[in-house]
C-alpha cells in the first residue's frame, strides 16, 4: 500500500520507521503533507534570501521572523490546523516572489525557489511530491534531515529570543543557508556533515541568545521552591514555553480574583526574579506534557497554550483550551498579537471568572532555579564535594518526557544511582524524577534544575565551568555522564550543539533516531561514541567505571 504520509521526525514514530497511515502525535496525512509543503516551500524562500545576501542585499527582519516561525510550526505537537499551514505556504511563496524580483540572473536557483501556486488544489498535488523520501539516497536523506530537524529546534530558540526583541543577523542567515543547501544535490555525504557540526555550533549561539533575553529580561533564575498544590480561586493554566506569554497574562490577570499556574516546560517561570511580583502566580500544576488530557480536564478553568507541545483535545475541555504563537488546534480559539505585539487575554480571563477551582491532584513543593548563575554561585561548595568525595559523579539527563512505557527507565535510573551522585536536567525529562525525594549532599540537591529545554545552555555553561574548575583541557575528563532523553527537534539541536563543543559517549533513548541511516549512526557512534540506552543496572555499571 503507498504510503499515505512519511514522518520520522520525533522519537515516538511508529515501529521506530515512520508514520505513514496517520501520525502517532494525532495529525493527519493531509496535515503532514500540508507541513512537508511548508518546509519545501521556506528551502526555496531560503535559497533566495541566501542568493540575494551574496549580492550584497539585506534581508528583512520580518522575513528572518517569518522563516524562524514556519520552522517552528511544524515542529511535533505544535499545530494542528490544517488552514494555518495552508494560509503560510501562500504566505511563504507571495514573500519569495517578490523577493525573486531583486534577483537578476535565476538559472542557478532551486525548482523550491522557482515554484508557484496559487489555488488549493495546487498545494494538495505538490504537498504529496516533496516528502522526505523524494530523497533517494539513504545518508544523504538522513543527513538532510537531521539538519532540518536541528535547525527547527534552533528557530524555536530564536522565535523565544525574537519575543523578548533579542535577534542575531548572522544565526538568521545561517539557519537559511543551511536550509537551502538540503537542496543541492551535489553536496556530498562529508559535506553534510561538516555542515551538520556546523548547525551544533550555531545551536550554541542561539542558545546563548535566548539565555540572555531571558536573563536580561527576567532576571538569573534563582533557587526557588514552587508549590504542587492548588489554591481555592478560579485559575488559568499556561502550558508550551513562552515567558512573554506568560507574563502578558500575568499583568492582565492583576486584581481580576484569577489565580495563574504553569504546566510542564513553564514551571521553569517561577525561577526567575521577575514573576516573584505576582501574588496570583501560584504554582504548578501537573506534569509533563502527555499527562495534559487527564490534567487539563481536572484543572477545571482555560488552558492556554503558548507553544508546542500539545496533545489534541478531548471534547470535554477542547472550548477551555486557546493557542497563541506556534501553536495551533482546529476549533480552539487562537489569539494573535497586534502591531505592538500585545495580546488580548480578556476572553480567557473572563472564562476564568465562570470555571471552578482546580482539583488537587498533589500537594507539597518541588525545587528548582539552578541555572548556571546560580550554579556559580555554588562553585566552590560544588568543587569542594567532588574534592572530597561527597560528590563522586555528575550525570546529565536533560530532554524530554514522553508517553512510552520505555521511559519509566529514567525513573528507575534516577532511584538507582548511588547517593553520591547528582542529577544535572533541563526540559521536561525531568518530570520522571524530579518529585522523587532524592535527598542532597552537603546540602546540594541531588536533582538540580535549570529550566527549559530552552535553558540547556546552562547545562554547557555548567560544564565548562566544571572543566575550568578542576584545570582540565577536555571536557570528557569530568566526572560526568550523558544519559538524554529525547523526544522532538529542540533535543535534536542540543545533541548537535553538544556534540560541537566536545562531548562524547552520550547516551540517548528510549530509542535512537529513526531518521539516522546506518552509516550515519556509525559515524556518530565512531566519531563521537553515541549510544542508546541498556538496562538500568548495565547502565549505571558502565558509567561508574568510566
Amino acid at each position: 500500500m503507498e504510503n499515505l504520509m512519511f514522518c520520522y521526525q520525533c522519537q515516538e514514530t511508529a515501529g521506530c520507521k515512520g508514520c505513514t497511515k496517520f501520525g502517532v502525535c494525532g495529525k493527519s496525512p493531509e496535515l503532514s503533507n500540508m507541513q512537508d509543503l511548508l518546509i519545501y516551500v521556506t528551502k526555496g524562500l531560503c535559497d533566495v534570501t541566501t542568493t540575494l545576501r551574496s549580492q550584497g542585499e539585506s534581508i528583512p527582519a520580518e522575513v528572518n521572523h517569518y522563516i524562524t516561525i514556519n520552522l517552528f510550526t511544524t515542529i511535533t505537537n505544535a499545530n494542528f490546523d490544517n488552514e494555518i499551514f495552508y494560509k503560510r505556504v501562500l504566505e511563504t511563496i507571495s514573500i519569495k516572489n517578490d523577493l525573486l524580483e531583486k534577483i537578476e540572473n535565476k538559472s542557478n536557483l532551486s525548482e523550491a525557489a522557482l515554484w508557484d501556486a496559487k489555488t488549493r488544489e495546487e498545494l494538495d498535488e505538490k504537498s504529496t511530491k516533496v516528502g522526505i523520501l523524494t530523497t533517494k539516497n539513504e545518508d544523504i536523506r538522513s543527513l538532510r534531515e537531521l539538519i532540518t530537524y536541528g535547525l527547527k529546534g534552533l528557530a524555536a530558540y530564536m522565535k523565544h529570543a525574537n519575543e523578548l526583541n533579542y535577534d542575531s543577523e548572522e544565526i538568521s542567515a545561517f539557519m537559511q543557508k543551511a536550509l537551502a543547501s538540503t537542496l543541492n544535490d551535489k553536496l556530498t555525504v562529508d559535506e553534510l556533515i561538516a555542515l551538520t557540526l556546523e548547525t551544533g555550533k550555531f545551536g550554541v549561539d542561539g542558545m546563548a541568545l535566548l539565555d540572555s533575553a531571558n536573563t536580561g529580561t527576567y532576571g538569573n533564575p534563582e533557587i526557588t521552591k514552587v508549590n504542587i498544590g492548588v489554591g481555592t480561586r478560579p485559575g488559568i493554566l499556561v502550558s508550551g514555553h513562552d515567558l512573554r506569554d506568560l507574563e502578558q497574562l500575568l499583568e492582565q490577570t492583576k486584581d481580576t480574583g484569577i489565580d495563574v499556574y504553569t504546566h510542564s516546560e513553564m514551571l521553569p517561570a517561577h525561577y526567575y526574579p521577575a514573576f516573584k511580583k505576582y501574588s496570583h502566580f501560584i504554582g504548578n500544576y501537573g506534569n509533563a506534557w502527555w499527562k495534559q488530557k487527564e490534567e487539563f480536564e481536572s484543572f477545571n478553568g482555560p488552558i492556554l497554550m503558548t507553544t508546542n507541545c500539545v496533545v489534541p483535545p478531548a471534547s470535554s475541555y477542547k472550548d477551555r483550551l486557546f493557542t497563541t504563537g506556534a501553536a495551533g488546534v482546529p476549533g480552539c480559539k487562537h489569539i494573535e498579537r497586534d502591531e505592538n505585539g500585545y495580546k488580548d487575554f480578556s476572553e480567557i480571563i473572563e472564562m476564568a471568572k465562570s470555571c471552578q477551582p482546580p482539583v488537587e491532584i498533589e500537594k507539597g513543593e518541588i525545587i528548582g532555579g539552578f541555572a548556571h548563575a546560580q550554579v556559580f554561585a555554588l562553585a566552590d561548595q560544588v568543587v569542594e564535594a567532588v574534592k572530597s568525595g561527597a560528590i563522586r559523579k555528575f550525570f546529565v539527563m536533560a530532554g524530554c518526557d514522553g508517553r512510552q512505557k520505555s521511559r519509566n527507565y529514567y525513573t528507575d535510573f534516577a532511584k538507582a544511582l548511588p547517593k553520591d551522585t547528582v542529577i544535572l536536567t533541563a526540559g521536561c525529562a525531568k518530570y520522571k524524577y524530579n518529585k522523587l525525594d532524592l535527598g542532597d549532599i552537603n546540602g546540594i540537591p541531588r536533582v538540580l534544575d535549570a529550566g527549559q529545554c530552552n535553558d540547556s545552555y546552562s547545562l554547557a555553561l555548567i560544564v565548562l565551568k566544571l572543566k575550568e574548575a578542576f584545570e582540565l583541557t577536555d571536557i570528557n575528563e569530568l566526572p560526568l555522564a550523558f544519559n538524554i532523553a529525547w523526544y522532538e527537534q529542540k533535543a535534536v539541536i542540543v545533541l548537535l550543539a553538544l556534540l560541537y563543543l566536545g562531548v562524547k559517549n552520550i547516551h540517548l533513548g528510549p530509542t535512537l533516531p529513526a531518521f539516522l541511516s546506518p552509516n550515519v549512526s556509525k559515524v556518530l557512534v565512531e566519531t563521537f561514541g553515541i549510544s542508546g540506552i541498556g538496562t538500568v543496572e548495565d547502565d549505571i555499571e558502565l558509567f561508574l567505571a568510566k
